[in-house]
């Protein structure tokens, strides 16, 4: 076992780990953050993608250990005083989800994507999400929930 110190969603978190195991199984497993999805635990869908200092991660190709001493802030951890982060709420007004299996890892990417670039293209949101799958929408929504959060943060 390795003991690790980790910051997830604001809250410090020293556990003893398996040195082998998946980012995303601790989340879920020992911190109860359920809303981080396991998808196909080969980092193909994206599902359960989380942000690691900031920036998006696939959480089944990082190992715990290697979170330690680092931040991490999964979909639970994107709301502030009870409201809806604003990409959470795009998705919301926009229909961009259906089964809502790939929506957090969704939301967490595309966070990371204006984050990169605020003002994205189409196209340019579309290669920013490529990495994460989505076998219900079709993803116009999705794209049109991004744009729309793009939109606010130019207006602002």
């Amino acid at each position: 076992m390795t003991r690790i110190t980790v910051t997830v969603d604001g809250q410090k978190n020293v556990d003893d780990v398996e040195p082998r195991t998946l980012l995303v199984h601790y989340l879920r497993e020992t911190l109860g953050k359920v809303g981080t999805v396991v998808g196909c635990d080969t980092s193909n869908c994206g599902a359960c993608t989380v942000h690691l200092d900031g920036r998006s991660v696939k959480s089944c190709n990082v190992l715990a250990v290697q979170a330690d001493g680092h931040e991490v802030t999964t979909i639970e951890g994107i709301a502030a005083n009870g409201e809806l982060h604003p990409m959470q709420q795009a998705f919301h007004e926009c229909h961009a989800l259906q089964c809502g299996y790939c929506t957090p890892g969704m939301i967490m990417q595309a966070i990371d994507l204006l984050n990169d670039n605020p003002n994205p293209s189409e196209a340019e949101i579309r290669a920013g999400l490529e990495g994460n799958l989505c076998r219900c929408t079709g993803y116009h929504n999705i794209v049109k929930a991004v744009a729309q959060v793009a939109g606010q943060k130019g207006g602002e």
